[in-house]
């Protein structure tokens, strides 16, 4: 049998399901796994758990299996769960690794496979190379159903969304919420956050929040063009003042205001640190990765926060959360951590703490974002993803990266960033960065203007160009 090698992108291995994402393979990445905790402790832990795609039980059973029958001690959730729950489960059950079976925000013919680390957060980039580096071309399939390792001691349930909903309810203050004069609407996108803002917010209007592992055709990605059906609710609902959205897996996030107009990662990043910061008197340093608004740099400019930019994949800025005294932590794709949580990225976390300052403050979604404009200028940020074959993808970076482009169209640029991809810093003193997908066959265009009109005329002159 010829194996293909398994490879971890910037979040975990994915792969598409029954082509390369096989029983077989998951079970190949568990025996790595296994190998690479036994060599730092001679009785781990794992914390295990899978949300709403398809084959995630049989995936987790799987996984379980070669762990248990390897001398891994297995935690797994009852039913699905996101990604936090597991973060979460990993720091409060004190167990070494966690593994989430999920693909994320991918398209529904995906799975995936997640690592979690001790911290609470994604495992560093270390570790997941030395997990990748001992994943066997073969692996030895056990036959013992999951009952014998229960039985042995081996595998112990585990109620993680129970855990999580816990400890969010000491988090906010819920009293304040329930009664919160802006009601809210929640796009679960079908995925893994669905029961609990159900729990937490009975009053919330809810989309999207029933159990279908082909998420009705869709990739569960919080971007304004999947989320027209919570867009137009919000418009046509006056009571509705904000609109939260969460991913496959529930840890990146989405937002919209009062219009039913979306609020993007950048602006939610603002708003994050202008919150903590400005009203609750917080500190430490902000963590953004290279394609988030170089807004979030003048804004704590002003406050005196030091800012730090990564490659992008946020277990470079876990990492850093683990060590340093983090206030908020970015991507512009939706996955931010901030102070006070784990050192992981938490949709419903994120989105309860905007709700809170609307709640507090009596201002709506809107009048916040203009208050953090009235700092920072006025902008409009968007992104076209490119689905354009590997050979291409990669002689467009190649040619980016020898400095091939002198401008795009009408618009020149002045300054050239290479942290993870190519970024242009245009004369108009907006950008644009040109960065392929590590797991698909996409090139991702980013692009920001002053407002909506120019960000998408940037976009159709780099296409052009490029194309």
């Amino acid at each position: 049998m010829t194996t293909e090698k398994i490879k971890f992108g910037t979040d975990g291995w994915r792969a598409i399901i029954a082509q390369d994402f096989t029983v077989y393979n998951v079970a190949r990445v568990a025996k790595g796994q296994a190998t690479w905790l036994l060599q730092k402790n001679s009785k781990p832990t794992v914390v295990i758990g899978h949300d709403c795609r398809f084959g995630g039980a049989l995936f987790v059973e799987t996984a379980a299996k070669v762990l248990c029958s390897n001398g891994v001690k297995v935690l797994m959730a009852k039913g699905f769960i996101s990604t936090p729950m597991i973060s979460l489960g990993v720091l409060q059950l004190k167990a070494d690794q966690g593994i989430v079976i999920t693909a994320s925000h991918n398209p529904p013919t995906y799975n995936g496979y997640k690592l979690k680390g001790a911290h609470g957060g994604p495992s560093s980039p270390k570790d997941i190379a030395a997990v990748e580096a001992l994943i066997p071309d073969e692996v030895d399939m056990p036959a013992q159903p999951l009952s014998y390792w229960e039985e042995k001691g081996m595998l112990e349930y585990i109620a993680l969304e129970d855990m999580y909903v816990d400890y969010i309810k000491g988090k906010f203050d819920f009293e304040a919420l329930t009664k919160s004069p802006f009601k809210m609407a929640y796009d679960a996108m079908y995925g893994a956050g669905q029961n609990v803002i159900r729990r937490l917010l009975p009053g919330a209007i809810l989309l999207h929040c029933d159990d279908n592992p082909g998420f009705h055709g869709q990739a569960p990605e919080p971007l304004d063009k999947n989320l027209q059906e919570l867009s137009r609710t919000i418009a046509s609902t006056p009571e509705i003042k904000i609109g939260l959205a969460t991913d496959g897996d529930a840890d990146r996030i989405g937002l919209y205001n009062e219009d039913g107009l979306f609020v993007d990662a950048h602006n939610i990043i603002l708003l994050l640190i202008h919150y903590l910061h400005k009203y609750k008197h917080m500190d430490g340093k902000v963590v953004i990765a290279f394609s988030v608004t170089d807004r979030v740099k003048k804004l704590c400019e002003v406050y005196g926060i030091p800012v730090e930019v990564t490659a992008i994949g946020f277990k470079y800025i876990s990492e850093i959360m683990v060590h340093d005294d983090v206030l908020v932590g970015g991507e512009e794709s939706g996955g931010i951590a901030v102070k006070g949580h784990i050192p992981e990225r938490d949709g419903i976390y994120d989105g309860l703490a905007i709700y809170e300052f609307m709640t507090k403050t009596g201002k709506t979604l809107k009048e916040l974002c203009e208050e953090v404009y009235g700092i920072v200028g006025h902008f409009h940020y968007d992104r076209n993803d490119l689905t354009i074959d590997n050979d291409k993808k990669n002689a467009i970076i190649k040619k980016a990266g020898e400095g091939g482009y002198t401008k795009f169209g009408k618009y020149g640029f002045n300054r050239v960033e290479t942290i993870d991809g190519v970024k242009y810093h245009l004369d108009n003193g907006g950008w644009v960065m040109l960065r392929a997908s590590g797991t698909e066959p996409l090139l991702r265009v980013y692009a920001e203007g002053t407002d909506k009109a120019e960000t998408l005329d940037i976009l159709e002159d780099v296409k052009k160009t490029i194309l």
